[in-house]
């Protein structure tokens, strides 16, 4: 398993990486975010990509931010591991970089959007739910979609619109959104309903970037009520995930790169 990045150098394809992950007391929730910033690494070996974490697991955002300015780097675009745009991404990440930015006020820092509900991830989600023995063209299964759920609607919003999404193309009875925490409805209402339709094969699928406690719960509350259902995995080190960091850090790069031309210029 990976620390917080290689040793830094000059900068190469850009502004160095860092990706930057809630973090969690479970092992398990680190261990697969190296193993998809690991896969980041290896798709993109012209980009130097550092690892951090807002709380709870190491390195800390602030401590990699020191590790890339003492290499001599002056910017650097830091993408959100989070599948939502809430408080985390909206108030604590800004905040971290707030914090580093005071401590190197020379360092320039740009966060990038979260990988939020881009359809790559929709396909990951789809692929773990077949991945746990949901057939595409069974018309009996029935997916309980888990997430972590927010304090905000909004975010609950775009997180409820992913069921649809999920079954598309295929022909599963149908999708049902729930949620860990923070919001309604439960895993056992999503499936109660999806019975009550007529679904004969519940999946519970995992709109969870890594496996960590909440997606624990999940789990035991569904197999309380549906012993018989299939448990998809979290999204994890899927092949299309470090796409969607790297389509983030690209956005956000440009934007150093444009403000370093205009500094030259001027």
């Amino acid at each position: 398993m990976t620390g917080a990045g290689p040793a830094a150098g000059p900068e190469r394809d850009g502004p160095p990486l860092i990706a930057v992950a809630h973090g969690s007391r479970d092992p398990r929730s680190a261990q697969s975010i190296h193993a998809i910033v690991d896969g980041l690494r290896a798709a993109n070996p012209g980009i130097e990509v550092h690892v951090a974490f807002l709380d709870l697991s190491v390195p800390s955002l602030g401590d990699v931010v020191e590790t890339v300015a003492r290499a001599g780097h002056r910017s650097a675009v830091v993408v959100p591991l989070l599948l939502g745009s809430a408080y985390h991404s909206r108030v604590d990440l800004p905040a971290l970089l707030a914090a580093a930015s005071a401590r190197r006020p020379g360092m320039e820092l740009i966060q990038a959007p979260v990988l939020g509900d881009d359809e790559r991830l929709v396909t990951a989600i789809r692929d773990r739910i077949v991945g746990a023995g949901a057939r595409v063209d069974d018309p009996s299964v029935g997916v309980a979609l888990s997430a972590v759920g927010s304090s905000s609607a909004e975010a609950n919003a775009v997180t409820r619109a992913l069921a649809a999404r999920v079954s598309e193309g295929t022909a599963w009875h149908g999708a049902r959104v729930c949620f860990a925490a923070a919001a309604d409805p439960t895993v056992e209402s999503a499936i109660d309903s999806l019975r009550a339709q007529g679904a004969r094969r519940i999946v519970v699928g995992s709109w969870f970037l890594a496996p960590g406690l909440l997606a624990d719960r999940v789990r035991r509350r569904a197999l309380e009520v549906e012993p018989s259902a299939m448990i998809a995995e979290p999204i994890g080190p899927h092949a299309l995930v470090p796409q969607v960091i790297v389509d983030r850090y690209r956005r956000a790069a440009a934007t150093v790169t444009v403000a370093a031309a205009r500094t030259d210029a001027a």
